[in-house]
């Protein structure tokens, strides 16, 4: 008999409280925290010392400690913070040709500001700098994947607080950090980073204070742009 063939498949999914805690839910316990010390159920020590807490919390599980004897939390249980999304893209949904490259050689190069983020961006930094910045770009798509290269190098990258963000690569006697982040929102952007480091850095990471705009307000924005070029206005 073929064990290995008839072995149950292990579900590799993280669990919700497995997963890194963000701001957001920071925001939510402490709101939550907040309204118990108004109603009388926490005294202000111990509301005091559950927000330092708090606020070095690492994972969802963590601050879920901190509410799980308060009934606001069991009533907003059914909202979870996080929308779990999968470490890699949907098969097909990212072509694998680029539809933009940025590259620094002995030099400098970046893509920020008010840009359209297509579904794929490849950024080579080879003993140069790459910043890519998508912190106010336009994201058409909702999975976009980004590949980052650095050899004697730096490659930077920067998503808005309120996306989802994965990565998948490592370095060869260098650096390779990709923060991990959940959105809220389920129809949220998911950026995912692969590559390799050889010998010199790639992050990524959010830009607090930045968010996107709700996907479908994109849609229908770009239907309306649609519109109007059809009409002639």
């Amino acid at each position: 008999m073929d064990l290995h063939k008839h072995a149950p498949a292990q579900d590799t999914a993280p669990r919700l409280a497995e997963l890194r805690a963000s701001d957001a839910d920071r925001d939510r316990v402490a709101d939550i925290l907040r309204e118990a010390l108004a109603e009388g159920r926490l005294t202000a020590d111990e509301h005091a010392e559950r927000i330092e807490a708090v606020l070095h919390a690492k994972t969802v599980g963590e601050l879920e400690v901190f509410i799980r004897d308060l009934p606001a939390a069991h009533q907003r249980a059914a909202a979870p913070a996080y929308t779990p999304v999968p470490p890699r893209p949907t098969p097909g949904a990212v072509p694998a040709e680029a539809d933009a490259n940025v590259v620094a050689v002995l030099s400098a190069a970046s893509r920020r500001g008010r840009w359209r983020a297509g579904r794929r961006l490849h950024a080579y930094a080879v003993f140069g700098s790459v910043e890519i910045d998508l912190s106010e770009a336009i994201f058409e798509y909702q999975q976009v994947v980004i590949k980052a290269v650095s050899v004697f190098g730096d490659v930077q990258i920067r998503v808005p607080e309120n996306v989802s963000l994965r990565g998948t690569g490592g370095g060869v006697l260098g650096n390779f950090e990709v923060d991990t982040l959940d959105s809220v929102e389920s129809d949220a952007p998911v950026v995912y980073v692969d590559g390799w480091a050889v010998l010199g850095n790639v992050e990524a990471r959010p830009r607090r204070g930045t968010r996107v705009a709700d996907i479908l307000d994109r849609v229908q924005d770009k239907v309306d742009r649609k519109l109007r070029k059809h009409l002639g206005r």
